[in-house]
């Protein structure tokens, strides 16, 4: 405090007061947010005990990483502390959301010892908005359903799921599984693969099917090959043809056999793997015994 009874400061006072530096107390007095109560004869700014608790703010919302612009709003009483606090906490949310995605990208190219073309469209993948990356998604799911209004409405709404956007808090796994899939589900020749699964589901629909016939057939199916495999019966074994019956009725084997085998495709298999990891799921099965056992069984008997 200056030696002139006033109770004023110089800056040198303040900054020694403050702990702040003479360059930072100069620079925010430039910039308007702590203006001088007046200023000495020889043109010093001079500043009260009421600027020093102004610094103090300054400071403290400064060290929260708030601009300057929010720093005078608060200043000038135009907004409160805490709706700027808030507006702040959405801003850093997106930037710790983008930073986690970054994280997770350069992860994954560390891991996969990505090239740089393989490192730009992994980041374009990751960084497209919510809105883009469900835009992929109806686009998949539009042309696989597109006509086809007996398909089970079950395995639709799984397909949806199944089809899943990056979360907003993604682990590199999830990164790596989200381009993938992205890469996936763009794929044409996928698509028309998707797409001949539901003509069959639909082709086995008639009126008055309930949702879910098609989830309960692949159940069985598990349940029956899976009991099979336990007993030992070999798909080309007489007692096959027993289990069959069980699971098919008095279907074509032929029509059933081009079903299962677009099913157990191993892209598909890859699918859901990968909407099982973006999901944040455990790995789902894949009864890959039980459908190769079905299909080597139905394959014994279609070249009969």
């Amino acid at each position: 405090m200056i030696e002139d009874g006033t109770g004023l400061f110089t800056i040198g006072e303040l900054a020694r007061a403050t702990g702040l530096t003479v360059r930072t107390i100069r620079y925010w007095s430039d910039e308007g947010v702590l203006i001088p109560v007046t200023r000495s004869s020889g043109g010093y700014r001079l500043y009260d005990a009421g600027s020093a608790a102004r610094l103090e703010l300054i400071r403290t919302l400064r060290e929260l990483g708030l601009g300057l612009d929010d720093v005078r709003t608060v200043l000038a009483g135009e907004r409160t502390v805490a709706q700027v606090a808030a507006a702040h906490v959405a801003a850093l949310d997106a930037q710790i959301r983008s930073l986690k995605v970054t994280r997770a990208v350069l992860s994954s190219v560390a891991r996969r010892g990505s090239t740089a073309k393989e490192t730009t469209l992994m980041n374009k993948l990751a960084r497209l908005s919510a809105a883009e990356r469900q835009r992929i998604v109806n686009d998949f799911m539009a042309e696989v359903f597109e006509g086809i209004d007996t398909a089970d409405p079950d395995l639709r709404n799984r397909l949806r799921f199944a089809a899943a956007t990056l979360p907003d808090d993604p682990t590199p796994e999830q990164v790596d599984a989200w381009v993938e899939l992205a890469e996936l589900i763009q794929d044409p020749e996928f698509r028309a693969l998707m797409r001949r699964m539901i003509e069959f589901n639909a082709a086995d629909r008639g009126p008055g099917v309930p949702a879910g016939s098609s989830l309960w057939f692949m159940s069985r199916l598990v349940q029956l090959a899976g009991e099979a495999l336990r007993a030992g019966i070999a798909p080309e074994a007489p007692q096959a043809g027993e289990v069959l019956r069980g699971l098919l009725g008095d279907a074509d084997p032929v029509a059933v056999l081009e079903r299962l085998t677009a099913a157990s495709n191993a892209r598909v298999a890859r699918y859901r793997e990968l909407s099982a990891l973006v999901n944040g799921l455990d790995p789902q099965p894949t009864h890959a015994e039980e459908f190769a056992w079905v299909v080597a069984a139905l394959r014994a008997r279609a070249g009969r």
